[in-house]
């Protein structure tokens, strides 16, 4: 059954559960206004290079390295547009890589979050916090909640089908009316499922029996 929204069409399952198609997100990097013209100098602005689902946001030209006094990352990605506050987001991969131990936190939330060094051509900025593991999401419309059932519902479980299948828990379900339904989840998720971008799973709501 196919569930018809304004933007896009939702798809069911047979017993009722609804498909959500899945975004996997490499590690990127967040930047306020002043840390990009600190980064890249002052008047800079990003470079887009492709839009991403979600309305507004893109991918842009510029990246930069991560630093820990253990080691480092280049090359990577910041997203556009400027926010009020810098976020950098990582797995736990990247995490071990780095010798960090960022929490695991909603996107926004990053008051005792990790400390990290990014590294830009113009200039250098050290976090004191701002590095955070981003929880599993899925990002729906008021319009889609309502049709989905999410309404009220802040976590969801979700199946994953194929030969590393399974059920990804504590999923978070975030609801505006600028959003693009899709999952968001790491590399991590997704390399230990076997998920590639555009690959469907099933929401399972909590009060479904299975």
């Amino acid at each position: 059954m196919i569930v018809q929204n304004g933007n896009h069409d939702i798809m069911t399952c047979g017993g009722g559960n609804m498909k959500v198609t899945v975004g996997v997100s490499n590690r990127h990097v967040h930047l306020t206004k002043e840390d990009l013209e600190t980064l890249f100098g002052i008047g800079h602005e990003l470079t887009k290079v492709k839009d991403i689902n979600q309305p507004g946001q893109f991918a842009s030209a510029e990246m930069v390295t991560l630093k820990t006094e253990k080691n480092e990352i280049k090359k990577v990605r910041v997203l556009g547009p400027v926010r009020p506050y810098t976020q950098v987001e990582i797995s736990k991969t990247d995490a071990f890589t780095l010798g960090l131990k960022p929490p695991m936190r909603e996107s926004g939330d990053v008051v005792g979050s990790a400390p990290i060094t990014l590294i830009g051509p113009n200039g250098t900025i050290d976090l004191k916090e701002g590095c955070i593991i981003a929880t599993r999401h899925i990002h729906a419309t008021k319009e889609d909640a309502k049709r989905l059932g999410l309404e009220g519902i802040d976590k969801v479980s979700v199946r994953v089908g194929g030969e590393k299948g399974g059920v990804m828990e504590n999923v978070s379900v975030r609801v505006a009316d600028n959003s693009y339904y899709e999952m968001h989840i790491d590399t991590d998720d997704a390399n230990a499922h076997f998920i590639s971008n555009g690959d469907e799973v099933e929401i399972i709501l909590p009060n479904v029996k299975n």
